[in-house]
């Protein structure tokens, strides 16, 4: 899979974009991250819905940073997904797994029902959240 194929079916497209706007979605990134961890104690939907966030920033960051962008519409957490998957390569394929598995999860407690994440659940989404975005923030950097 290339980001052209992506393209071509619609989930991204191209865009002309600042450093800054990659730089602004690793800070909303960070605010989840902080928030996520405030939420830990009280709700823990919430705070896995948080963690989720900062995750899907963080992979709009990388998008930002490549020259790309969710199309509109439906599927853009999808596409999120699928671009870092791509940009990250094989090495972090275990990472892809888990924000999917998120991605699909926070889709339930948004939407569907309430009480469906564990205390350990949502403290693993939230230590997962931090080192995703290190990760994206690591791939920026170098580059």
């Amino acid at each position: 899979m290339s980001y052209e194929s992506l393209v071509k079916s619609g989930l991204i497209k191209p865009f002309k974009s600042a450093k800054k706007q990659a730089g602004d979605r690793l800070k909303l990134a960070e605010r989840d991250i902080k928030a996520a961890q405030a939420m830990l104690a009280q709700d823990r939907d919430w705070a896995f819905a948080i963690a989720y966030n900062a995750v899907l920033q963080a992979a709009r960051a990388l998008m930002f940073f490549k020259g790309y962008r969710p199309a509109g519409g439906e599927g853009q957490h999808v596409a999120a997904m699928r671009f870092a998957e791509i940009a990250l390569g094989e090495t972090f394929k275990g990472e892809i797994r888990i924000f999917d598995k998120m991605r699909s999860k926070r889709h339930r407690i948004i939407y569907d029902l309430s009480g469906a994440i564990s205390k350990s659940e949502a403290k693993q989404a939230f230590e997962f959240a931090i080192r995703f975005v290190d990760i994206v923030k690591t791939q920026i950097m170098s580059k």
